[in-house]
């Protein structure tokens, strides 16, 4: 049987090249999802701390991202994964929104570490300039501290989107036929141990490439509207 045959016999016969298919949307799905869940939560915190540091009325608040960060951070993200659709939704039927929410609050953590160093690489004398102009800390943060730090971590970003991508090939621990569930279900079904690997692996490829390609375009773009 020639190669040809065989990607014929695997994919083809079947129409098991629609799993895949399928199983893309899924991965493209959680990690849409849980990027955006990460990053308002990770700006949340982000800010958060930021406006309680040096005030004590709000330590306890400080303390609450502290937690949040160190425990989330301390648990594997296949652990995580599997504590959301055990025992927290135990109930759930469809496993791509527990994956969601586990993945974007995992990320959520990460996000908040590197959206509080974005702000904290701001100079501070921006935000004592924009409360002389008459703006509230609210204000200042929106308009002037906040698109700054973005552009400073815009890389940083970028690689966790990344990341975030590749994390997502656990999903399938959950009842979630994402991608590499899809290709793990053609190699049991065809018995070919190869080519569905293979291609598992250029699409996350492609995948990186693309997504690597956007980021450097918006980056440039933010550039040139900064004047550089």
């Amino acid at each position: 049987m020639s190669w040809f045959d065989k990607l014929h016999q695997t994919f083809i016969e079947g129409d098991r090249y629609l799993w895949l298919i399928d199983g893309l949307k899924n991965t493209l799905l959680i990690t849409l999802g849980a990027l955006i869940i990460g990053v308002i939560i990770g700006a949340i915190i982000a800010i958060t701390k930021y406006f309680c540091e040096g005030n004590k009325k709000l330590k306890v608040f400080s303390v609450i991202c502290d937690v949040y960060t160190t425990v989330i951070r301390g648990i594997p993200v296949t652990v995580l994964l599997l504590v959301f659709f055990f025992v927290i939704f135990v109930s759930a039927r469809d496993g791509v929104p527990v994956a969601i929410a586990a993945f974007g609050i995992n990320s959520g953590a990460y996000m908040a570490e590197l959206i509080r160093s974005g702000i904290n690489a701001v100079d501070k004398g921006q935000m004592e300039a924009a409360r002389s102009l008459g703006m509230s800390k609210g204000q200042a943060m929106a308009k002037i501290i906040l698109p700054q730090a973005i552009k400073n971590i815009l890389p940083a970003i970028g690689n966790e989107c990344i990341a975030l991508l590749k994390e997502t090939s656990v999903a399938g621990y959950v009842a979630v036929v994402d991608i590499t569930k899809a290709a793990t279900n053609i190699r049991n079904k065809t018995y070919d141990a190869v080519n569905p690997i293979i291609l598992l692996a250029l699409v996350y490829l492609v995948l990186v490439v693309v997504m690597t390609y956007l980021l450097a375009i918006l980056e440039r773009r933010l550039r040139k509207s900064d004047g550089k």
